[in-house]
């Protein structure tokens, strides 16, 4: 019976953790996006300056809040016990993260090819796009190796949380803080803070990383010095320009 009250209560605690986690990185995304997005009417000046002006990005804002939305409703469908609804909405939840893939991939191209690039970014847009269209590779991976091994539950939360961790980049990059920094080392160290407390998780619960823990985490902070490199190579800037 002991045993039994200890399982319960770690796997309660366990449930928290997740839950806690999904509803930062969602909070994360909210707070990035208010001014432009979410609250748009009430920031008009900034959001007629700072917004993109393509209708195709109020879609493209709407897919990738879908994606933090099952991210969020996940974990709490397997806290009330509703693991058949978890399963249900995980196929929805395949859906929504291709439709980020080709969303976020389009978008990408879309702003690069505006007259004046990324809109408060003032690096060329051939240089840029690799920050935008490496979290889309990242997230490929990390999500795509979640829903592989969707059967070991351990492996699958931590590599959906990682992935989605992977791409918001640009909802940190619109915090204020970061903004008015002008600079994308503030934004990835920010990103990397998200991963700690799942690295303090491992260490207080297995005595170890968890190999997902380990190997994602080491992707996405590997990737971070790889693009500011990349992006100033002559080889990617080439490149840009003919995907563009």
């Amino acid at each position: 019976m002991a045993t039994q009250m200890v399982g319960r209560s770690r796997w309660s605690a366990e449930r928290r953790f997740y839950t806690f986690m999904t509803l930062a990185i969602f909070v994360a995304v909210y707070v990035g996006f208010a001014r432009t997005f979410f609250l748009r009417p009430w920031f008009p000046e900034f959001a007629a300056r700072m917004s993109p002006p393509e209708p195709f990005f109020y879609f493209h804002g709407a897919v990738f809040t879908a994606w933090f939305v099952v991210l969020l409703v996940q974990p709490a469908l397997v806290g009330i016990g509703r693991t058949d609804l978890h399963k249900a909405f995980g196929r929805i939840g395949a859906g929504v993260a291709a439709s980020v893939v080709v969303v976020g991939l389009i978008g990408t191209v879309l702003a690069g090819r505006r007259p004046g690039g990324f809109i408060g970014v003032p690096l060329p847009p051939e240089r840029f796009m690799v920050i935008p269209f490496t979290d889309m590779a990242l997230f490929v991976i990390l999500v795509g190796a979640g829903l592989v091994l969707r059967r070991d539950a351990q492996a699958h939360k931590r590599l959906m949380l990682i992935g989605s961790i992977a791409i918001i980049n640009a909802a940190l990059a619109r915090w204020p803080v970061v903004f008015e920094s002008g600079g994308p080392v503030l934004m990835f160290v920010l990103a990397d803070l998200f991963l700690v407390p799942l690295v303090i998780w491992d260490l207080k619960t297995r005595g170890r990383l968890h190999p997902a823990t380990l190997w994602g985490g080491l992707l996405v902070v590997a990737s971070q010095p790889f693009r500011l490199w990349l992006m100033n190579t002559d080889t990617w800037f080439a490149l840009a320009g003919r995907l563009l």
